[in-house]
């Protein structure tokens, strides 16, 4: 039967490049080449060079047309024969499909029958990216004629592929998008960032090194106890960074059970294990470009730190199911409330592992130890707690109260006084704040209990500490005037600020209401 060429280049472009779904387009390809040629199954191929494999885009027979993710894996002589376009004609055919050196191998992952094939090998701007094939049952189907035919549908094809891949890209760049408004819209809703109370007194040795470290790219490892702000200090690094505008994810390693470890952090392909119906970006693939913060690293269990220790070593992952390494560039933050260190010397942690997170450790102190920031704790979580809960004013303390927040060790830390402000806001409702039920805050009767915290804090400087800070509380947060701290201790007031400042006790405006409402009547 003579075949007009003309009507077969029209039709078949007007189907190919009909829908940027390609497997509709091969499918609508298929009802007509049928009636045309011998065809009982239409194959379209994409060359990934990175991986050296074929890969298997879509398929149609008289089932309809398929998607398909298949990746058929080119030996090394074979990539460099595919890479070169003068190693194959731009169409051939093959009377026995198991004797054609290239496509035999994804018949034999197919496993077809015995076939005939036409392999028409798409090639835009001098490089091979990929193949349309038309295969019939049995050998010796094709004829010349039906090769020449196949021959001038190699552009249109070539189009269609093109488009096909850009559309499929743009979809799958629409799904990120997406993935990740909504992952990053519920971290926003977490708080993500919050004001550091203390960074110029107890904590200013702390921001100093946050400073220098944060526009470098080196790993960064936060120790301190529970609830003294170790994600705070994350956030500031991250914020002080060249990457402040990329994102900032967080992991809570003992959270996320061994099982899942893998799959949270490192993402897994559709089928990887039961329950894996689609592909899943794990935290450090969201994290590219930006900084990933592992809170509790000290619970990562062993199989996933050594995953940890490739990323930090080649700069890669792996999805769980892939069989691709995926490259990626962030910096790892991490933090512990244990002592790394002991866990290495008792198998716990590896070694190498530890070696790589802590090129630089901070120490972020306890609050016992930075207790100068206790006052303008107590009011910045007055002023929040307050917000929250809905009340029109900032509570006030009872007489007294301050000082003995500030003789109180706070085993729970910072965590711990912010509990307690909430608590005690909640619980007085509108009236002065005291927190001798709140956190079981008691006078020491014991006398010789007395005499001996009374002499662990004889050291001169903390006496001196005392000594404005009662000022401070009797003149209600003023350094000048007649009933100033600067009046009350005989001192000129610049003299005071100066020594102040070295003692690191917070003056001003702002900190007034730290003292408001301590005033008392005793004299010093």
């Amino acid at each position: 039967m003579k075949i007009d060429e003309n009507q077969f280049f029209r039709e078949i472009t007007l189907r190919i490049c009909g829908s940027l779904d390609i497997e509709k387009a091969l499918w609508n390809c298929y009802l007509y080449i049928t009636s045309v040629i011998p065809a009982d199954e239409l194959i379209l191929t994409v060359y990934d060079p990175g991986a050296g494999t074929l890969d298997v885009v879509a398929t149609a027979d008289n089932k309809g047309g398929m998607n398909r993710a298949d990746k058929v894996p080119m030996p090394p002589d074979l990539q460099k024969q595919l890479e070169d376009p003068s190693k194959f004609p731009r169409v051939r055919v093959s009377h026995d499909v198991y004797q054609d050196t290239i496509v035999g191998l994804v018949a034999e992952r197919y496993r077809w029958p015995d076939s005939s094939i036409i392999v028409g090998r798409l090639i835009i701007e001098g490089k091979f990216v990929g193949s349309f094939i038309v295969r019939a049952d049995g050998k010796n189907r094709y004829t010349k004629e039906d090769a020449r035919l196949w021959s001038l549908i190699n552009e249109p094809a070539a189009i269609a592929l093109a488009n096909s891949l850009r559309y499929q890209e743009l979809i799958k760049l629409k799904e990120l998008l997406a993935d990740d408004s909504s992952y990053f819209q519920n971290e926003l809703r977490r708080g993500f960032s919050e004001e550091i109370v203390g960074a110029q007194f107890g904590l200013k040795s702390v921001m100093d090194q946050v400073l220098k470290v944060a526009p470098l790219l080196t790993p960064v490892l936060l120790e301190g106890e529970t609830g003294t702000g170790k994600e705070l200090i994350a956030n500031a690094i991250h914020n002080f960074s060249p990457r402040n505008n990329e994102p900032l994810i967080k992991v809570n390693c003992g959270a996320i059970p061994d099982s899942l470890i893998d799959s949270e952090l490192f993402g897994h392909e559709k089928g990887a294990f039961t329950g894996a119906t689609s592909r899943q970006r794990g935290r450090f693939e969201r994290a590219n470009r930006g900084t990933i913060f592992l809170d509790e690293v000290c619970e990562l269990p062993l199989h996933a730190q050594v995953r940890l220790l490739r990323v930090l070593q080649e700069k890669e992952i792996e999805r769980v199911g892939g069989a691709e390494p995926i490259k990626i560039d962030l910096r790892i933050i991490s933090a512990t409330n244990k002592d790394l260190r002991k866990l290495v010397e008792e198998n716990q942690f590896r070694d190498d592992l530890y070696y790589r997170l802590c090129v630089v450790p901070i120490r972020i102190p306890p609050l016992r130890e930075r207790k100068i920031d206790i006052p303008a704790l107590v009011e910045y979580f007055m002023r929040r707690k307050a917000k929250e809960i809905g009340l029109h004013f900032i509570p006030k303390l009872v007489p007294g109260t301050m000082e003995q927040l500030v003789k109180y060790d706070w085993p729970g830390n910072v965590r711990e006084l912010s509990n307690a402000v909430e608590r005690a806001i909640v619980i007085h409702r509108g009236e002065p704040l005291g927190f001798e039920d709140i956190v079981g805050i008691k006078p020491v009767s014991d006398e010789t209990e007395d005499r001996g915290r009374e002499a662990a804090d004889l050291s001169l400087k903390n006496m001196e500490i005392q000594h404005i800070i009662r000022a401070m509380e009797m003149a209600g947060g003023n350094v000048e005037g007649q009933n100033g701290a600067a009046a009350i201790l005989r001192l000129n007031p610049g003299t005071l600020r100066s020594r102040m400042r070295k003692l690191g006790i917070p003056f001003g405006r702002k900190t007034k209401a730290l003292y408001a409402g301590q005033n008392r009547s005793t004299g010093l």
